[in-house]
């Protein structure tokens, strides 16, 4: 993800404030899971920088995190990357814009699931779904177009929030 910080940092051209979080628990079946992490971060961010919009960007498991975490107060629009997602997964992000980005050669995190997880945020919420061809989960092919889809996402959400 540093990469796709480094790229939404230079896409705002210090309009914006990015941050990267490393969840202190890699895992979900405990009570403790990388969501509780998001909203953590979340409550520093509003008491850092008040009632400003925030975009949530995340890949694999972090993707996951930030679609789940997304309906928070002050989030505007989640991006996900490759996300790691399970067709029961529901999170209300009715208001949000979302994107979410999945390379055709990942292995790792499912194409499928992540589409049924796509149509069900999209019958409340603004979603957009892109296929990276050749696209692998750790994002090293075709990494740039991960990252400038995010970035691209992230500026336009942020300067328009509401939207």
């Amino acid at each position: 993800m540093v990469p796709v910080a480094r790229r939404i940092a230079r896409a705002g051209r210090g309009r914006l404030a990015v941050h990267r979080l490393l969840n202190s628990y890699r895992g979900w079946n405990a009570t403790h899971t990388p969501v509780d992490d998001v909203r953590w971060a979340l409550a520093e961010v509003r008491e850092r920088y008040g009632d400003l919009p925030v975009a949530l960007a995340g890949h694999s498991l972090g993707g996951r995190a930030a679609l789940l975490a997304g309906g928070e107060p002050g989030v505007h629009a989640v991006v996900a990357l490759n996300p790691w997602v399970y067709p029961t997964d529901r999170a209300d992000l009715s208001g949000r814009r979302v994107l979410v980005v999945h390379g055709t050669e990942d292995r790792v995190a499912d194409l499928g699931r992540a589409e049924a997880v796509v149509a069900a945020i999209g019958r409340t919420t603004d979603v957009r779904f892109v296929r990276v061809e050749g696209g692998d989960h750790a994002m090293l092919r075709r990494g740039g177009e991960f990252e400038r889809l995010a970035a691209d996402f992230c500026l336009s959400a942020l300067s328009r929030p509401g939207r």
